[in-house]
């Protein structure tokens, strides 16, 4: 999984581009090499820029990095993590939808059933699979593969990448919200181990579908969330735009931190420098190692503990305690 030269650019990453253009000048001249200590000096102060942006980064810009358009999507950590894989189609009720790949294959020593969410890379692609935005087909898919994963005994892994589940009339007269419902109701009763991850967009119910799991884990600059921060600015403030977005996006919580600190999500997996797209190599190693972890975590237990501390986990979220009263 080779990563381009170089990605294009986020807004906020115009203090790098800078410095590139520095690089850039010293390295055309014709003299470069009695220059090579300032720019071995400018690289490291390129990386160390990187570092120092990326810590800090602000919610709404995390979620910028999470759609960034060369950012690693399902298909390319399949390619890269996953041996022997072979793909499955259809829901046995309407159709095949794109949006949702499924299929069978190996991740270290464990043969898995992966589902996950895919967007698409060219023009063509992303409109075939609806931009990630699945149908109810697709939900419908994943249940069907996931019960024959059960059959099996395999263990699921589920790759979570969408800004949320389609809202076509189509999809709404084929039951969309029931198909997620349906999936949140037997994914939590299914015996046999399941690992999450959010890779990218963990957009509302559209996630929600394939992502009640024993673990549920986050990449570094994934969001995950009840609503995009557009969505939420549209209805807080009626209106959308860089103000309200941010806001939005520190409202709703939904960076990797913010879930891991309250509870949603167990653990963080670190990303390359600059995100898994400068990376993508990088990023899918950390990956697969930390799958390979979660597998030979949740593999051990027995299918009946599996379920119960299942739905203890989920019954756990959303409790608060009140003050007493003075």
């Amino acid at each position: 999984m080779a990563a381009p030269t170089e990605p294009a650019p986020l807004p906020f990453e115009k203090p790098i581009q800078d410095l590139d253009a520095q690089i850039a000048a010293l390295e055309g001249r014709g003299d470069a090499d009695t220059l090579a200590e300032e720019i071995a000096s400018l690289q490291a102060n390129r990386e160390e820029l990187f570092r120092k942006i990326y810590a800090g980064l602000p919610p709404v810009d995390i979620v910028k990095v999470a759609r960034h358009p060369q950012r690693p999507q399902t298909a390319d950590y399949i390619n890269a993590i996953c041996r022997d894989f072979r793909e499955l189609h259809g829901d046995r009720r309407f159709g095949d939808d794109p949006a949702i790949i499924t299929g069978l294959g190996r991740i270290g020593p464990f043969k898995v059933m992966v589902i996950g969410h895919q967007k698409g890379r060219t023009t063509e692609e992303r409109i075939l699979c609806n931009f990630g935005c699945a149908h109810p087909e697709g939900y419908r898919k994943a249940l069907a593969k996931m019960k024959l994963a059960e059959k099996f005994g395999l263990p699921i892994v589920t790759l979570v990448d969408t800004p949320g589940a389609y809202p076509g009339m189509g999809p709404e007269e084929r039951g969309q919200a029931e198909a997620i419902a349906v999936n949140m109701r037997d994914m939590s009763r299914l015996s046999t181990p399941i690992v999450s991850v959010v890779i990218g967009e963990g957009g509302s119910g559209g996630a929600l579908g394939i992502a009640v799991a024993d673990r549920v884990d986050m990449l570094e600059y994934a969001w995950y969330s009840v609503i995009s921060p557009e969505g939420c600015a549209a209805i807080l403030w009626k209106e959308a735009n860089e103000e309200t977005n941010a806001a939005a996006a520190n409202a709703l919580a939904l960076t990797a931190a913010d879930n891991l600190r309250n509870g949603i999500v167990d653990a963080v997996i670190e990303e390359p420098v600059g995100g898994a797209h400068r990376d993508p190599q990088a990023a899918a190693e950390r990956l697969e190692r930390h799958l390979v972890d979660r597998l030979h975590e949740v593999t051990r237990l027995n299918p009946r503990t599996l379920v119960e501390h299942r739905y203890d986990r989920f019954r756990r979220m959303g409790t608060l305690t009140e003050p007493a009263a003075s």
